[in-house]
């Protein structure tokens, strides 16, 4: 299902490939592996219950590639290229439909995002606060080019112990323009 023209989409499916983790979570928990993508080239993973939403099916892209999780029920996988590079060769997406995105999410779902190349400079105060309101503590000094992982929930009070963030800094840089990726892993409740 299209939300726009602006290269911006969501998909309900289950998500069919495998992503080794090491941990093993009890039955009422899902288990999460998100990586940031690496420079502009290695795309970000976000794993679920060891099935990969990536480079394993093609459909992760520059900007915050988000994975909604309701409960037992479905897997909800979207992204929005927000990136505004004029030397980058992707379409530029406006802010709006991810804002709409972001209000949209069910009460007591969980929340996966992983920044690929760009994710920031298209992104206003409202969907800073959307993301905020999620459960993030990063979301609002987010800079260009940084990696940043998270995991939170809608509905959530306080903030997410689940949230990785690599700053862009030309003299640390790893990869020229781009910090070093970031990962991390877990066990969620189901629904938060």
């Amino acid at each position: 299902t299209v939300w726009n023209q602006a290269n911006c989409f969501t998909s309900s499916f289950l998500l069919s490939r495998s992503c080794s983790r090491k941990n093993v979570c009890p039955g009422n928990h899902i288990g999460f592996f998100v990586q940031s993508g690496a420079a502009n080239v290695v795309p970000p993973k976000i794993c679920v219950n060891n099935k990969a939403l990536g480079t394993v099916l093609n459909n992760a892209d520059a900007g915050i590639n988000i994975v909604v999780v309701n409960g037992d029920r479905h897997h909800e996988t979207g992204f929005c290229r927000i990136q505004t590079d004029p030397d980058a060769d992707v379409c530029v997406a406006e802010v709006e439909p991810l804002i709409e995105f972001l209000k949209n999410i069910e009460m007591g779902s969980v929340v996966l995002m992983a920044v690929f190349d760009e994710g920031s400079k298209k992104l206003n105060e409202e969907a800073r606060t959307l993301i905020s309101d999620l459960g993030s503590s990063v979301i609002h000094s987010l800079g260009y080019r940084d990696n940043w992982v998270f995991v939170g929930g809608k509905g959530t009070t306080g903030k997410s112990n689940f949230e990785k963030h690599m700053k862009s800094d030309d003299s640390k840089n790893k990869y020229e323009n781009w910090p070093e990726m970031v990962e991390m892993e877990g066990c969620i409740p189901k629904y938060v």
